[in-house]
Protein backbone atom coordinates (compact mmCIF):
# COMPACT_ATOMS: atom_id res chain seq x y z
CA UNK A 1 0.00 0.00 0.00
CA UNK A 2 1.44 3.39 -1.11
CA UNK A 3 1.71 6.35 1.78
CA UNK A 4 -1.07 8.42 -0.44
CA UNK A 5 -3.14 5.63 0.22
CA UNK A 6 -2.64 5.00 3.97
CA UNK A 7 -2.82 8.71 4.53
CA UNK A 8 -6.62 8.48 2.82
CA UNK A 9 -7.28 5.51 4.89
CA UNK A 10 -6.88 7.48 7.68
CA UNK A 11 -8.05 10.50 6.75
CA UNK A 12 -11.41 8.59 6.19
CA UNK A 13 -11.03 7.08 9.86
CA UNK A 14 -10.74 10.55 11.04
CA UNK A 15 -13.66 11.51 9.42
CA UNK A 16 -15.87 8.93 10.63
CA UNK A 17 -15.05 9.78 13.87
CA UNK A 18 -15.52 13.46 13.93
CA UNK A 19 -18.70 12.79 11.94
CA UNK A 20 -21.46 13.52 14.64
CA UNK A 21 -23.77 10.57 15.51
CA UNK A 22 -27.75 11.10 15.26
CA UNK A 23 -29.57 11.95 18.48
CA UNK A 24 -30.94 8.79 20.33
CA UNK A 25 -34.70 8.88 19.46
CA UNK A 26 -36.26 10.78 22.80
CA UNK A 27 -38.05 8.65 25.55
CA UNK A 28 -41.03 7.19 25.22
CA UNK A 29 -43.88 9.17 27.19
CA UNK A 30 -44.75 8.17 30.66
CA UNK A 31 -47.16 5.20 31.10
CA UNK A 32 -50.26 5.73 32.88
CA UNK A 33 -53.51 7.16 32.84
CA UNK A 34 -52.25 9.62 36.11
CA UNK A 35 -48.65 10.29 34.46
CA UNK A 36 -50.79 11.15 31.39
CA UNK A 37 -53.28 13.65 33.18
CA UNK A 38 -50.18 15.73 34.77
CA UNK A 39 -48.44 15.70 31.02
CA UNK A 40 -52.12 17.42 29.94
CA UNK A 41 -51.72 19.82 32.95
CA UNK A 42 -48.20 20.79 32.10
CA UNK A 43 -48.31 20.98 28.72
CA UNK A 44 -51.43 23.08 27.73
CA UNK A 45 -51.36 25.12 30.61
CA UNK A 46 -54.32 24.40 31.98
CA UNK A 47 -54.37 25.38 35.66
CA UNK A 48 -53.76 28.72 34.02
CA UNK A 49 -56.62 28.76 32.30
CA UNK A 50 -58.83 27.50 34.87
CA UNK A 51 -57.59 30.52 37.22
CA UNK A 52 -58.14 33.11 34.58
CA UNK A 53 -61.78 31.36 34.47
CA UNK A 54 -62.76 31.72 37.63
CA UNK A 55 -61.60 34.88 38.31
CA UNK A 56 -63.87 36.39 34.61
CA UNK A 57 -66.37 35.16 36.30
CA UNK A 58 -65.91 37.07 39.64
CA UNK A 59 -64.73 40.08 37.81
CA UNK A 60 -67.72 39.93 35.08
CA UNK A 61 -69.78 40.06 39.05
CA UNK A 62 -68.02 42.88 40.21
CA UNK A 63 -68.32 44.88 37.25
CA UNK A 64 -71.86 44.34 36.53
CA UNK A 65 -72.85 45.23 40.63
CA UNK A 66 -70.81 48.12 39.97
CA UNK A 67 -72.72 49.16 36.86
CA UNK A 68 -76.29 48.45 38.44
CA UNK A 69 -75.62 49.80 41.73
CA UNK A 70 -73.20 52.50 41.25
CA UNK A 71 -73.06 53.72 37.26
CA UNK A 72 -76.70 53.75 36.48
CA UNK A 73 -77.77 55.66 39.15
CA UNK A 74 -75.77 58.40 38.70
CA UNK A 75 -77.02 58.08 35.03
CA UNK A 76 -80.15 58.71 36.50
CA UNK A 77 -79.13 61.62 38.64
CA UNK A 78 -77.98 62.97 35.24
CA UNK A 79 -81.14 62.61 33.15
CA UNK A 80 -83.66 64.45 34.53
CA UNK A 81 -86.74 62.28 34.60
CA UNK A 82 -85.22 58.80 34.62
CA UNK A 83 -85.64 57.40 37.88
CA UNK A 84 -83.85 54.13 36.62
CA UNK A 85 -82.09 53.13 33.38
CA UNK A 86 -82.49 49.64 33.18
CA UNK A 87 -86.52 49.99 33.27
CA UNK A 88 -86.64 52.73 30.19
CA UNK A 89 -88.57 51.45 27.59
CA UNK A 90 -90.17 52.61 24.05
CA UNK A 91 -93.55 52.05 23.34
CA UNK A 92 -94.19 52.01 19.27
CA UNK A 93 -97.59 50.94 18.31
CA UNK A 94 -98.74 48.27 20.92
CA UNK A 95 -95.12 47.12 20.95
CA UNK A 96 -92.55 47.72 24.24
CA UNK A 97 -89.05 48.53 23.75
CA UNK A 98 -87.42 47.41 26.37
CA UNK A 99 -83.52 49.18 25.50
CA UNK A 100 -82.71 50.01 29.30
CA UNK A 101 -81.65 46.71 30.01
CA UNK A 102 -79.67 46.34 27.16
CA UNK A 103 -78.12 49.45 27.90
CA UNK A 104 -76.90 48.22 31.04
CA UNK A 105 -75.65 45.27 29.48
CA UNK A 106 -73.59 47.55 26.54
CA UNK A 107 -72.00 49.71 29.46
CA UNK A 108 -70.87 46.55 31.72
CA UNK A 109 -69.65 44.77 28.46
CA UNK A 110 -67.33 48.22 27.85
CA UNK A 111 -66.39 48.35 31.62
CA UNK A 112 -65.18 44.84 31.29
CA UNK A 113 -63.33 45.52 27.94
CA UNK A 114 -61.24 48.48 29.44
CA UNK A 115 -60.34 46.08 32.93
CA UNK A 116 -59.19 43.48 30.80
CA UNK A 117 -57.15 45.85 28.22
CA UNK A 118 -56.11 47.45 31.15
CA UNK A 119 -54.56 43.59 32.59
CA UNK A 120 -53.10 42.76 29.52
CA UNK A 121 -51.81 46.34 29.31
CA UNK A 122 -49.97 45.98 32.70
CA UNK A 123 -48.88 42.36 32.15
CA UNK A 124 -47.44 42.85 29.34
CA UNK A 125 -45.28 45.71 30.88
CA UNK A 126 -44.18 43.33 33.68
CA UNK A 127 -43.37 41.06 31.23
CA UNK A 128 -45.87 37.98 32.47
CA UNK A 129 -47.35 35.55 29.36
Amino acid sequence: MSKDDEMLKELAQIRELLTPKPAPPPPPPPKGLWNEFLDFLSKYKVMGLAVAFIMAVYLGGLVQSLVKDLVIPVIGLAIPGLSDLASLEYNVGEQVFGIGNFLVALITFIIVACVIFILVKVTKRWGIK
